[in-house]
């Protein structure tokens, strides 16, 4: 019999399709230069030059206008014209097409009486959040409480919401660093690379068809 009774899933990237390539295809479609566009987001990331800015606006103490400020300084369309800020962000995010493969098997383990929770390092907050009252048991964004994964503080936060113990919870993200961040305070991790194996991860846990 499984111990696990709560799922808790990453959103982008986990819940839409992969985060890079959505977000390649909306500057293919902006017009803007490829090249400067992977550099300037790649600074950003964990590791990069200015990772400061985007562990900020994830834990909420850099905001979304600073953040599309920065990126409307550094970027440019592929003509060299200048790019504006506003809206930057809310449309990074529009460019990312849900995942109703892993939807749909978060809404049948709710129906089979598992809860469901969703755990997302915030870039803004302009999430589509269509069904997320029906399907949820508890919301947690980075930007909206101080933490982000990996910390080990906000998937601990996550399990009191829900009124479990972490080793009832699995943990599904397209980062290995957020995975290994939710194993080292007890919940089982499972590393999405792709829809069918994270069901069968899923199914093998949880002793049941989920599809």
């Amino acid at each position: 019999m499984s111990r696990i009774r709560c799922i808790i899933s990453d959103y982008g990237g986990v819940l839409t399709a992969p985060i890079g390539h959505s977000w390649r295809i909306w500057a293919r479609n902006e017009g803007l230069d490829i090249e400067l566009f992977e550099r300037v987001m790649a600074d950003l990331w964990v590791g990069g030059k200015d990772e400061a800015l985007g562990t900020g606006l994830e834990l909420g103490t850099v905001s979304q206008p600073e953040l599309e400020r920065y990126l409307a300084e550094r970027l440019r369309y592929a003509d060299s014209s200048p790019v504006l800020p506003h809206g930057l962000i809310d449309r990074l995010w529009a460019a990312l097409r849900g995942e109703p493969d892993m939807v749909g098997v978060l809404r049948r383990a709710k129906r089979s009486g598992y809860l469901v929770a969703l755990l997302s390092n915030s870039w803004g907050m302009g999430y589509d959040r269509t069904g997320w009252d029906e399907l949820f048991d508890a919301v947690v964004l980075s930007g909206d409480i101080g933490m982000r994964k990996p910390e080990p503080e906000i998937y601990r936060h996550v399990a009191e919401l829900l009124q479990v113990e972490p080793p009832e919870c699995v943990f599904i993200d397209d980062l290995s660093a957020n995975v290994r961040g939710a194993a080292a305070v007890g919940m089982v991790g499972i590393h999405h690379i792709g829809v069918d194996t994270t069901i069968a991860e899923l199914e093998a846990l949880l002793g049941g068809q989920l599809r």
